[in-house]
């Protein structure tokens, strides 16, 4: 039987780490009880187990137990957070200022508000996929409501500046939103200090459980008010409703836990990965890094890679290795990645992209086994090129 691929896509999910299965395990059989039953001991342990999880969660990012809201993950609390705020806030003002490098999670539903007559503001990015601060404090509007704008890009792990924005929000009394679910474990996130006022969290990437996720709400200063979503039950203090799933949310905190125990070393050790495949691959002409060289997430490296076809360089990394040329989430699209094109790239070179997600399970001879089949592939490639 040939060896499966090595896995370099962990921005699109990560497998379960055996500790998170280990803990999530007995509230599948054992403690299976309804959070809600609150009239008997299995619902009490179900509760006191969601309980446990709300306070990692919020000591991660520093907010209060009180402030987590459970979804089935960041894409229900991106949706939550925009439409929510929209449907709340409507009275007050109908502008909402986004970023063109942001999820599909987040760009859907602005678009799906542009419909009942709100107006969005697409900020740009630099060439680095930062966002200009400048052009963000020209973008407030006497009437506008929200801004979002995500934590780490999903495609080029660049990190936006939280606290710079979030103090420009605070001054003018708009709210500010942040998808973190690139995030959350792998940076330090503070909500008090960046002055967030919502934020997406989500499990699979970060070894937990696919499913899973949570909406940060602030309580007070300000008191965010949401319109919830999904009705039926007034769970998560009405905000959110559906039956709490507890084995995934047991295993949400365990993955956060971890996460913050070993993030120091982790994050030393991925850094030292991605320099090592990025000063191999770097060696060939016509390789570029997309993003910014150091302000990324330690395990990301997206390269565009000149004179090859996009589609034949993915072809031919497939025996040795899973990557992607962009966004999991909306790979069923043929179209070109619109993060990659916002940086000013052509098609061409959106399209002869590679996103490495390197992660907590990859070894230093993985990483070399990847560079060398990775070189090998793109003067193979460029060979064909020149012949044809």
């Amino acid at each position: 039987m040939s060896s499966r691929p090595i896995y370099l896509d962990s921005h699109a999910t990560t497998p379960v780490d055996e500790r998170v299965l280990a803990a999530m395990l007995p509230f599948f059989t054992e403690h299976f009880g309804n959070p809600s039953s609150i009239n008997h001991l299995y619902g009490w342990e179900a509760e006191a187990a969601v309980k446990q999880t709300r306070e990692i969660l919020a000591t991660a990012i520093n907010a209060t137990p009180e402030e987590i809201v459970f979804t089935s993950g960041a894409t229900e609390a991106n949706n939550l957070a925009i439409k929510g705020v929209a449907e709340a806030y409507f009275q007050k003002g109908q502008h909402i200022i986004t970023v063109a490098t942001e999820h599909s999670a987040v760009l859907d539903p602005c678009k799906y508000l542009k419909t009942l007559g709100f107006e969005i503001t697409i900020l740009p990015v630099q060439k680095d996929g930062l966002i200009d601060l400048t052009e963000l404090e020209k973008a407030f509007r006497p009437e506008t409501i929200l801004v979002s704008v995500m934590a780490a890009n999903n495609e080029i792990g660049v990190l936006q500046p939280l606290a710079e924005i979030g103090a420009r929000c605070r001054e003018r009394n708009v709210l500010f939103h942040t998808d973190a679910a690139q995030a959350i474990g792998k940076i330090p996130l503070d909500v008090q200090a960046m002055k967030i006022d919502l934020m997406s969290l989500t499990a699979h990437k970060i070894y937990g459980a696919k499913g899973i996720g949570a909406l940060y709400v602030r309580r007070r200063n300000p008191r965010v008010q949401l319109a919830p979503q999904q009705h039926g039950g007034g769970h998560e203090r009405g905000m959110r409703s559906g039956t709490l799933y507890t084995p995934q949310i047991v295993g949400f905190g365990k993955a956060v836990e971890i996460a913050l125990e070993e993030q120091a070393t982790e994050n030393q050790r991925l850094t030292q990965l991605r320099q090592r495949l990025w000063e191999k691959l770097s060696q060939l002409e016509g390789i570029h890094l997309n993003g910014h060289p150091t302000q990324r997430l330690p395990g990301n490296l997206s390269i565009s890679v000149e004179g090859v076809d996009g589609s034949a360089l993915l072809l031919g990394l497939q025996p040795v290795m899973a990557v992607s040329s962009g966004s999991a989430c909306s790979s069923a699209t043929t179209a070109p990645s619109h993060v990659l094109m916002a940086l000013g790239h052509s098609e061409q070179q959106a399209y002869a992209s590679i996103r490495f997600g390197i992660g907590r399970f990859n070894t230093i001879e993985e990483i070399d086994k990847v560079a060398e089949h990775t070189i090998s592939t793109i003067q193979s490639l460029r060979k064909q090129a020149l012949r044809v």
